[in-house]
């Protein structure tokens, strides 16, 4: 077991919901927002790039999030941003399914006026015929799943686990179809690993009805993220790469594999105010363990503060720090 901390946010921690990437609502210009209300994720996929799972060997910290002060925060962007053809994307550094309240904060979502589509990301390991009808039910419009190969062996090796489902998980994405929500498939394709499974995903995708109002698919480039996993002798191919073979692949199998915001209607959308400047020094205060070693999470004119190269935590400590990154509002700094 993992030496790790549960932060309730909402619950036993105050803490403000926009500032900090591992949770809370996340404003990146456009019209769609990122809701995050768990980091917890029963996988460790070989190239997580947020080092989630029980083999996480980074994590200080994993967070959950009270609804009713996340579905409060999500109303107040909302208003900010204009409330029309908003959608709500929950996703997470995690699994989003790990949220005890899942089907509220679907249900939630939809009661917000100007919200007109819920999705979500998900690698489909704790779902169910039962929550995917009540998802349904509740107002979800589409679920990006995340499938990187039909080869079992493969597929478990890449998800880190042994007991990795794949044939579940394919018996649930049909049913996904068949009550109605739109099916995403977003494998992530590592060089050398599951090459030859991209164009089977495909065909599967395409076989079972997958992206009836939306794009059936979404590759994803294996990105080698600084903080994340990275497979032995996998190494990213270029961007220019990654395009021509889906290209190819577009055009071999007649389906659409370059996506861009318009495929799903994502356009930009004025953005909550940053209340702080890089290089600014500002005095805030810690009040967790930050999600990874050596960060401490703190809050300051609210907003979320992540700090980093933080030495010794001490809860309730008011610390001098100069902010190093500001952009969507996601607000990290330093000790001075």
């Amino acid at each position: 077991m993992r030496d790790v901390t549960l932060v309730r946010i909402g619950d036993e921690v105050n803490c403000p919901l926009i500032g900090c990437i591992a949770f809370g609502v996340i404003d990146r210009g456009t019209n769609l927002l990122q809701i995050r209300p768990t980091t917890l994720c029963p996988l460790s996929c070989i190239f997580c790039s947020t080092d989630a799972g029980p083999r996480s060997r980074s994590r200080l910290a994993e967070y959950l999030v009270a609804l009713d002060p996340l579905l409060e925060c999500v109303d107040r962007v909302v208003e900010y941003k204009g409330r029309e053809h908003i959608e709500a994307h929950i996703d997470t550094v995690g699994e989003p399914a790990t949220y005890p309240r899942l089907i509220e904060l679907i249900q939630g979502l939809a009661d917000i006026e100007g919200i007109e589509t819920i999705s979500m990301q998900t690698n489909g390991v704790l779902l169910d015929e039962e929550l995917i009808g009540e998802m349904a039910e509740a107002g979800m419009d589409r679920l990006n799943v995340s499938i990187h190969a039909l080869d079992e062996e493969t597929a478990r090796r890449m998800a880190g686990e042994p007991s990795y489902p794949l044939r579940r998980i394919l018996d649930l994405c049909e049913y996904i179809v068949d009550v109605g929500i739109d099916l995403l498939i977003a494998p992530v394709w590592l060089p050398g690993v599951n090459d030859d499974e991209m164009p089977r995903i495909i065909e599967y995708a395409k076989s079972i009805g997958a992206g009836r109002r939306w794009p059936p698919l979404g590759i994803q480039r294996y990105e080698a993220h600084k903080r994340g996993r990275r497979p032995r002798g996998v190494r990213p191919i270029s961007w220019r790469r990654f395009y021509e073979e889906l290209g190819e692949m577009e055009r071999r199998y007649g389906v659409k594999l370059i996506l861009r915001p318009e495929d799903f209607g994502i356009h930009p959308r004025r953005s909550i105010p940053t209340p702080y400047r890089r290089g600014e020094i500002a005095k805030v205060r810690v009040i967790a363990p930050g999600w990874r070693r050596g960060e401490a999470l703190a809050m300051g004119r609210e907003r979320a503060i992540t700090i980093v190269g933080v030495k010794t935590l001490n809860i309730g400590e008011k610390m001098r720090v100069r902010i190093i990154g500001n952009k969507h509002n996601i607000i990290l700094a330093k000790p001075l």
